[in-house]
């Protein structure tokens, strides 16, 4: 559980530290649980730690979130002007996400847990992509569609309350923040402050009907989502029109391929959101919003697209401010302590029926039991938690969105 169904009422008033560190970034803030106002916040960047590797070594961005952790929860402290014995709660991001950097930010939060006596609250890192939206959005309410686009993570699911997911679709191999970060690195791009952001950038002065790239998945029905191929086709082109390192020469060759690529990765991801949005409509007719959110919702196509696709089905489309859209597991491990971490923690194994999954890894071991499940479990055992489950004022699941996002 993420520990919102248990203390939601009681953290009504309270200030709740939020710490990530699932990937390659330290993020740390504190918001006020009543509003889910952000008081303050900080983050450390690994950007030049990773940008010589052309990816995350997680080693190394073990290394730096443990010397960065102190100061950035400090530095996140006096800018919200508290200290830690004025805070409430921790909340911290447990899964999924690099084993080696979750156990950096559990093993702080026990700590401040222990020595304030805070409560500890667990979190799902892509609950809290998900319901970042709510923070200070009274209009947002359950059941709501979301679409959850990141380096890692390509999931469209209709969220039912806090800790209840329905999955419609999910990427088949790589997600597409994944797709524009390998295109960026193929085109020679700056990796600051992302991949995908300079993609975007570069891909503005393209030609986007250069390169007839092929869509993913042409043909096939689901809500399902592939960026393999195009990543492939983006390889090739580069290859052909423009090899080589980066030079004035091939430069207009490498941004039409970026423009193009972009046409089709973002065309993908509309036409199987608004597949979702049909969907989810018919299952949920009271539903009325559409969220998007992860890094790649800061992207200014994406969400234009994304408008269109909702308002096909009259849904109104919600994305968190750029700056709250990015972050960038399921066995206890042992240390110097025991710390729980879940690095493959499903959000949910309920799949509509229309869009199961097609082939994809199998790979079981060391898979937590899905958010979702452990949701319907405690709501079985303590039936009377559904209420704060399905609650509609903006701040609920604030602690959930904090942690999610740095």
């Amino acid at each position: 559980m993420t520990g919102l169904h248990d203390s939601a009422a009681a953290l009504d008033d309270a200030l709740v530290l939020g710490i990530e560190s699932s990937c390659d970034d330290t993020g740390v803030a504190v918001v006020r649980a009543c509003d889910g106002a952000i008081l303050g916040q900080a983050l450390a960047t690994q950007v030049d730690i990773h940008a010589p590797w052309g990816g995350v070594v997680p080693n190394l961005a073990m290394e730096a979130h443990a010397a960065a952790m102190d100061g950035t929860v400090a530095a996140a402290l006096a800018d919200a002007g508290v200290a830690a014995a004025d805070l409430h709660a921790v909340a911290v991001t447990v899964g999924p996400g690099l084993a080696l950097c979750l156990q950096v930010g559990v093993r702080k939060a026990r700590q401040l847990a222990a020595e304030h006596a805070l409560q500890l609250v667990p979190v799902h890192h892509m609950e809290a992509h998900a319901l970042v939206a709510r923070m200070g959005n009274p209009r947002l309410a359950f059941p709501f569609l979301c679409l959850l686009v990141s380096g890692g993570h390509n999931l469209l699911v209709v969220a039912e309350g806090v800790g209840r997911y329905s999955l419609l679709g999910a990427t088949l191999d790589d997600a597409v923040g994944e797709a524009y970060d390998k295109s960026a690195r193929l085109l020679g791009l700056p990796a600051d402050p992302n991949g995908g952001a300079a993609l975007e950038a570069f891909a503005a002065g393209g030609d986007p009907a250069r390169f007839a790239f092929s869509p993913p998945l042409r043909g096939r029905g689901g809500c399902n989502f592939s960026y393999a191929g195009l990543k492939t086709a983006v390889r090739l082109a580069i290859e052909a029109e423009a090899p080589g390192p980066p030079t004035d020469a091939n430069r207009q060759a490498r941004a039409d391929i970026a423009a193009s690529f972009q046409r089709v990765a973002v065309a993908h991801l509309e036409e199987r959101t608004r597949r979702a949005a049909g969907w989810a409509r018919e299952a949920h007719p009271r539903l009325r919003h559409l969220v998007v959110s992860g890094g790649v919702a800061a992207n200014a196509l994406v969400r234009a697209r994304l408008q269109a696709a909702a308002a096909t089905h009259a849904l109104e489309l919600v994305a968190p401010l750029p700056a709250l859209c990015t972050d960038n597991g399921a066995m206890a491990d042992r240390d110097e302590e025991w710390v729980d971490v879940r690095p493959r923690w499903p959000l949910t194994d309920r799949c509509d029926p229309r869009s199961l999954p097609e082939k994809r890894s199998a790979r079981k071991s060391r898979l937590h039991t899905s958010l979702d499940a452990m949701t319907a479990a405690a709501l079985a055992a303590e039936p009377e938690a559904a209420q704060l489950s399905s609650r509609e004022e903006p701040h609920a699941g604030a602690p959930a969105a904090l942690a999610g996002r740095t």
